[in-house]
């Protein structure tokens, strides 16, 4: 069943006019970041959303929880159309939908201490009969992400990284949320402790019965975090499919080039790899090109790409794909 089904959303940015532009008159411009894209995620699933800087993944993420406005297109959370919904009713439902940023630094008050930075949730949604009771909410959440009391009583400058991204995690889960936004929730961490987090998001999940919708520029770290996932290029969706779709057999050509740009740890492997890198530069989304949106990029480009937009078709194989290579079969 679909917890968060979206359907033909777009959220377009307004560039600023210089003051000769509005006295020319010059039409007002704007940023496509998201334009047109649909999709479902189940209930209990993680659906990880890859693609470069400005594919419009984090646009995405907060708009399925309104904390921008679409320019267009629904959001259905649990049936609900949430796009028509008031600020106050949005205000009652926000304690089923949360989020996990990048950086726990610009993420967390510096003057506000940790165990009131977690307990803030609660005060807001009149969770906890008093003061002790949330504490101790508190202190039993801080210990669910493997953090000792005594963080409670701490600021956010006197913690590690990982420490904080796991008070950060602690926030957005006390309220026992339903759908999670994950945006690049590891990205700013080492390695090591990034394996540590990813362990302990997966156990959370399975613990609390969590959905998310995963952020990512890194893919392999889908492999262990995502049941599906959708690549983005320029506000557009160009192929959905599972991890094994899209890791061990993509078919668009920019989901190939992003495939064969993740770094494999033997060298042999590595120089023995094919590599697909697209030429040119990502286009101005202000002006996006006609057609596929990848065509000025891709090799295998015909005369049809640049006119005619490829629209997502359902493959055989389950995954579905923007791409005339495959429409025209």
């Amino acid at each position: 069943m679909s917890l968060l089904r979206v359907s033909k959303l777009k959220k377009y940015f307004a560039v600023k006019r210089s003051a000769g532009e509005i006295l020319l008159r010059v039409p007002q411009r704007y940023v496509k970041a998201v334009d047109g894209i649909s999709f479902e995620i189940n209930e209990g699933e993680t659906f990880g959303l890859v693609g470069e800087s400005g594919s419009g993944k984090t646009t995405t993420g907060r708009l399925v929880l309104r904390l921008i406005e679409p320019t267009e297109g629904t959001i259905e959370f649990d049936g609900i159309d949430i796009t028509r919904l008031s600020n106050r009713d949005m205000r009652l439902l926000r304690n089923k939908m949360q989020v996990i940023f990048q950086d726990p630094m610009a993420a967390l008050n510096p003057y506000m201490k940790i165990g009131d930075a977690v307990k803030h949730g609660l005060e807001i949604h009149n969770i906890g009969k008093n003061e002790q009771e949330r504490k101790k909410i508190v202190l039993e959440m801080l210990e669910k992400v493997n953090l000792q009391p005594e963080i409670y009583s701490r600021y956010p400058h006197e913690l590690s990284g990982g420490q904080r991204q796991r008070v950060v995690i602690a926030r957005a889960l006390i309220l026992k949320p339903r759908f999670v936004v994950a945006d690049e929730a590891l990205a700013m961490l080492d390695v090591s402790v990034r394996s540590q987090l990813l362990k302990l998001l997966l156990d959370l999940k399975r613990e609390m019965n969590l959905t998310f919708l995963f952020i990512t520029h890194d893919l392999a770290t889908t492999k262990y975090m995502c049941n599906r996932i959708g690549v983005m290029y320029l506000g557009k969706f160009v192929e959905i499919g599972t991890y094994k779709h899209i890791y061990e057999s993509p078919m668009h050509p920019y989901t190939k080039a992003l495939i064969s740009a993740i770094p494999e740890p033997d060298p042999n492997i590595m120089n023995s790899k094919k590599r697909f890198i697209p030429h040119g530069e990502v286009p101005n989304p202000i002006n996006p090109p006609k057609g596929c949106r990848f065509h000025p990029r891709c090799p295998f480009s015909m005369d049809i790409c640049t006119s005619l937009e490829p629209q997502l078709i359902n493959m055989q194989d389950g995954r579905t794909i923007a791409c005339h290579l495959y429409n025209s079969h």
